[in-house]
């Protein structure tokens, strides 16, 4: 694995680090050459294609029981080989093989899936993550558990679609999942992915779908752009063992052409749990782990992790598993990472690799609470994260980890004025400075965008360039507030707050507040976002199923409101969660935008907003500053 400057081995924040806990650890086992591939029948006909790796002993020795580890993917368990690429040294699972190489040499089984409609799997796929899909997880598991080589135990993990799946194994509550680590995974879909604040992101609903027809369909042109499944050796998903000739898995293939399609699917939530108008049990709900969490044992013990640039809202799906199921062990990991860990990216990375050591953590976990093996990580602190700039991992006992706010008033001269944050906590107290604020306008500009190297590409199946490389000059076309060059570092940990009174002369719109360190050079440094349809302004109440410690909107059509043009509102916008160092001399800037050209969908069409910020009171930016451990 990777290792880099910022390695978890250089802190203090662990008790025993991953890559001591990886060098004292036993690694007896070897891969087998190939996997045992097999389907796997589900009780409505429809077959599953899996892979199944046995750890290799000695020749003859008897097979063992072992605990088992499942991995659900939609993005094909393995990849068939053209035959004039045979001696390609290409990783014929692109989306799985790190499951496989971290967990057998260490005793563990391993099995793969292909979820039903994807891969050399029969059957189609009704919908994004469908009901069927998770009935399938039942089944799945009951299967491995009745195989001479499962000693009954089992635990799930993945990134992304396959992190969600294990949250929606472990809600089943078979009794054999034991833990689970839900790796860079939502907990809320509509709100942690694909509209965040209420936003509809194009680009991403776009662009994912044309990855899972080239995917779904094995259309080689339309997969290209993608470079994790455009090799050349490729040649579509691999057939079972049994299938000698792919006959079956091209038979697969062809049924997936009755797959839903994404793009069309997705446009139809823009509203959070409207049900589809032809089924009214399906909804953004049915495709999110937190609707079905309540059936998650109280034993299984649970590892999210997630980046700090980790599309637009899968931290805060971390965060939220963690603070909802508190009844299970778990553990939490934020590092400085975007989807999937493939970036280390903050600026002063020296090349932008992420250290991968953290993969050990993971199996420490799964050793402890699958294994049985007293490894120590329930006496670490449960959170662990990473605070860019400073280039430090720092650990918590809860979150946010921050015991003080910051806060500053939007000032008329486009400064930011360092406040008493306590009266920032008091709507009333905010809205009481209205007479004496001044009024700043802002006509919203529907070209302004963040680039092609943002949070937001990654998510996409896209390969962005360093991160927020292009941002110099970006917030020239927003209305800015900066405020005096810092006396002291300042150290954010967790969410930001922006406080905005505002009028609008269109009854809707979308705002994005900016979180930018320049640098005492003029250096200017991404640092974080929020982003909010003013149609959903709204506060609510937190339902159980998702807990937050910042502010929560239902985005149901029930609680959508237009505004009245011309009356001033207070909008209330917490930032995407962030460790951050603000160095000494260094200036914060709040910077606000009415549009993402590259990523979001505008609002209202081809009706530019003009904002009217109220300043000199109501308007402010809090920022929660923690005390380090």
């Amino acid at each position: 694995m990777n290792s880099s400057s910022q390695q978890p081995s250089k802190t203090s924040a662990w008790k025993v680090t991953p890559s001591e806990y990886a060098q004292d650890r036993e690694f007896d086992f070897e891969i087998p050459t190939a996997p045992q591939s097999l389907y796997i029948p589900m009780s409505d006909g429809i077959r599953l294609a899996s892979d199944v790796f046995i750890p290799q002993v000695d020749t003859g020795a008897p097979v063992q029981p072992r605990p088992t580890i499942l991995v659900f993917t939609p993005y094909y368990r393995r990849f068939a080989s053209k035959d004039d690429h045979q001696g390609s040294s290409a990783e014929l699972s692109p989306n799985t093989a790190r499951y496989r190489d971290l967990f057998v040499p260490a005793g563990y089984n391993v099995v793969v899936i292909d979820v039903r409609g994807t891969g050399a799997s029969f059957g189609h796929r009704e919908g994004f993550r469908s009901p069927k899909e998770r009935s399938d997880y039942i089944e799945a598991i009951e299967w491995v558990i009745d195989q001479p080589w499962s000693d009954g135990r089992a635990g799930i993990t993945g990134i992304s679609y396959l992190g969600a799946a294990a949250d929606f194994a472990a809600s089943t509550g078979h009794p054999a999942v034991k833990a689970i680590a839900p790796l860079f995974s939502v907990w809320d879909t509509y709100e942690n992915n694909y509209f965040p604040g209420g936003i509809q992101l194009n680009d991403l609903i776009d662009s994912y779908a044309q990855m899972m027809i080239g995917l779904d369909q094995d259309d080689r042109e339309s997969i290209q752009p993608y470079a994790a499944y455009a090799h050349p050796s490729f040649n579509g998903p691999a057939p079972v063992d049994a299938d000698t000739d792919g006959s079956l898995r091209d038979a697969a293939v062809a049924e997936h052409r009755a797959n839903y399609r994404h793009a069309d699917m997705m446009r139809e939530f823009a509203m959070r749990e409207k049900p589809l108008p032809y089924d009214p049990n399906y909804s953004s709900a049915s495709f999110s782990p937190y609707a079905y969490s309540a059936g998650t044992n109280q034993d299984v013990a649970i590892y999210s992790v997630s980046g700090w640039m980790d599309g637009a809202g899968y931290a805060n799906g971390a965060l939220t598993r963690h603070l909802t199921l508190t009844s299970n062990p778990r553990h939490l990991l934020l590092g400085p990472w975007d989807h999937g860990a493939r970036s280390h990216v903050s600026p002063w990375s020296p090349d932008g690799v992420p250290d991968e050591s953290w993969w050990y953590d993971i199996l420490r976990f799964f050793d402890e609470y699958l294994f049985g093996i007293d490894t120590g990580i329930r006496h670490e602190d449960p959170i662990h994260y990473y605070t860019m700039h400073a280039e430090q991992w720092h650990s918590a006992d809860t979150w946010p980890p921050a015991s003080d706010n910051i806060a500053f008033e939007l000032t008329s001269s486009g400064s930011l004025k360092a406040v008493d944050s306590t009266p920032y906590h008091d709507n009333d107290k905010r809205r009481r400075g209205v007479d004496s604020a001044t009024v700043v306008n802002y006509p919203v500009d529907f070209a302004t965008g963040t680039g092609t190297n943002s949070r937001y590409e990654r998510i996409a199946g896209k390969n962005p360039g360093p991160y927020y490389s292009d941002w110099q000059g970006r917030t020239s076309t927003h209305l800015c507030f900066d405020s005096p060059p810092l006396d002291r570092s300042v150290e954010i940990s967790g969410h930001a707050m922006a406080s905005i009174l505002l009028s609008n002369d269109q009854p809707d719109g979308n705002i994005f507040v900016y979180l930018t360190e320049v640098e005492s050079d003029g250096t200017e440094r991404y640092v974080t976002e929020g982003l909010l349809r003013l149609l959903h302004r709204a506060e609510a109440q937190n339902p159980p199923e998702i807990a937050t410690k910042w502010i929560y909107r239902s985005f149901r059509e029930e609680d959508a409101h237009p505004l009245t043009p011309g009356v001033p509102e207070l909008i209330r916008i917490p930032l995407l969660p962030t460790a951050w160092r603000f160095a000494h001399g260094s200036r914060i800037r709040l910077s606000i935008a009415g549009a993402d050209s590259d990523h979001a969908t505008q609002t209202p069409h081809g009706r530019p907003p003009h904002y009217s910020v109220i300043v000199g009171g109501p308007s402010t930016l809090v920022i929660p500053v923690a005390e380090q451990r």
